[in-house]
């Protein structure tokens, strides 16, 4: 009797949706119903902005790779139904922001993430 593997979150693709020019790859890593909670100095953490659902997520991503900015994953660490990750990002003027996220997973999908972000004022 054989049982059916469940589908692995992929880093690489991880890596090229944070590093490319558009959303698009970043957004086919989540579940249709992830929620995505951000706490920075805005929303701080008894009162964080969430997001529902993959259109939410993906209107959020769409926004932030309109700037002109650069991303790149700095480290990923994966073990079983959970991840984390670290992200940094430099906006032509030099201003920097980083961010740190810890992921829920299912089937190779994100289906919670928490985002915590700073970035230079």
């Amino acid at each position: 009797m054989t049982t059916a593997a469940h589908p692995a979150f992929d880093t690489g693709t991880l890596r090229r949706g944070i590093e490319a020019d558009t959303s698009a790859t970043l957004v086919s890593l989540y579940a249709d119903d992830a929620e995505l909670r951000i706490v920075d100095r805005n929303t701080q953490p008894s009162h964080p902005k969430v997001l529902h659902g993959r259109d939410e997520i993906a209107a959020m991503l769409d926004d932030v790779y309109s700037r002109d900015m650069t991303h790149k994953l700095e480290q990923c660490v994966v073990q079983g139904d959970r991840a984390a990750y670290s992200e940094s990002c430099v906006y032509p003027d030099g201003v920097r922001v980083l961010s740190e996220s810890m992921l829920s997973l299912r089937d190779g999908r994100i289906t919670e993430q928490t985002m915590i972000q700073a970035w230079d004022e």
